[in-house]
């Protein structure tokens, strides 16, 4: 690990003006930010600690309705908050599903957010990688690609984003609060990652010194509380990254689909919002055969970026049984292995409360 100079900031806008210097990484919970440090993938030249920035730690219910998460709301609080998991329980799934406990003891909502590619060319400093070294190529095209995107992806990058709780965020209308050198500002969540294209360095929208405050839930999330889910499918049941996941959600009226929110992780560079078949589903009556037809058209547009061909079906499928899953209602309590596309009396174990 390089050596680097260590700032705790005292207010937001401290932070916000040391994070603008060249070479400054804002630091939380650490867990994704430390291990890259360690492996020497990044070398920031300061950091700036803002675990003690005050007010930035709460779980608010605003009166229009909706949520507003703390950019420092731990992950494990997220998730075990009773409005959360009553009034979310997707988002709640999702958290779960993500890391060990141990981990989402420290991990920070913000910090969830802002995670980094787990594209194991990325990891490894001695790969070719544009995102890492821009221009530098990219090792992963035609290499080990079975993770890697199917949608969305570039000659320049095929890597994915490894959140679960973002893919719940997306399908939820999240909006990120910012505050940067000029102000505070709000994007959206389908539109704060962005796609490689011919700068895969550039993740997101966030300019020097811009410091991630707050993310918000609008009042219409709490629409899809009776019939929401989030699927993942991965390696090994427990503390991996999906291969491919879903979270949908549906506002049914008598036996009809009003309304249906449907996003994917695990197949793009960023939590990828299926509006195609969310419009299909519009309308409809609840129709397993209808759930199948949302799942091609959410991957109508994906290609394979090498030996990943699988995740196409995959992901289409996983599409129509989540949104089977949604339609039955949400469990009066998550399976004790949260996500898990195997019905809870399979995996054999006590649910959680």
């Amino acid at each position: 690990m390089n050596r680097f100079d260590y700032l705790r900031a005292g207010t937001v806008a401290e932070a916000v003006a040391a994070g603008a210097e060249a070479g400054t990484v804002f630091l939380a919970g650490g867990t994704n930010l430390v291990d890259l440090m360690k492996g020497g993938v990044v070398r920031p030249s300061r950091l700036v600690d803002l675990t003690r920035l005050p007010g930035l730690d709460r779980i608010e219910r605003l009166p229009d309705g909706g949520l507003r998460i703390g950019a420092l709301v731990r992950n494990a609080d997220l998730a075990h908050d009773p409005h959360v998991a009553a009034t979310y329980p997707a988002l709640a799934e999702a958290l779960l599903s993500g890391a060990s406990a141990q981990l989402r003891n420290a991990a920070t909502a913000a910090g969830n957010v802002l995670q980094r590619t787990r594209c194991a060319y990325f990891a490894d400093p001695a790969s070719a990688c544009n995102k890492r070294n821009p221009g530098a190529g990219c090792d992963a095209r035609g290499g080990e690609t079975r993770q890697h995107a199917v949608l969305g992806w570039s000659e320049r990058c095929i890597a994915t984003h490894p959140s679960d709780f973002c893919v719940a965020l997306a399908a939820l209308d999240a909006v990120v609060e910012i505050e940067g050198r000029g102000g505070r500002r709000e994007v959206a969540l389908d539109g704060f990652h962005r796609l490689p294209g011919e700068h895969p360095d550039r993740e997101t929208v966030l300019e020097p010194g811009d410091l991630i405050v707050a993310l918000r839930l609008p009042p219409e999330a709490a629409g899809f509380a009776a019939q929401s889910r989030y699927l993942k499918v991965r390696e090994r049941t427990s503390y991996a990254f999906a291969v491919v996941s879903v979270c949908a959600g549906l506002r049914v009226e008598g036996e009809r689909i009003a309304e249906a929110r449907i996003a994917l992780g695990g197949v793009a560079h960023k939590p990828w919002r299926a509006r195609e078949a969310e419009a299909l589903l519009a309308g409809a009556d609840i129709d397993p055969a209808l759930f199948r037809r949302a799942g091609e058209a959410a991957m109508a547009a994906a290609a394979p970026s090498g030996d990943n061909a699988h995740k196409i079906t995959l992901a289409a499928r996983l599409v129509a049984r989540t949104l089977a899953r949604a339609a039955e209602g949400r469990p009066s309590r998550l399976p004790a292995l949260p996500a898990s596309v195997f019905p809870a009396h399979i995996a054999g174990a006590p649910a959680h409360v």
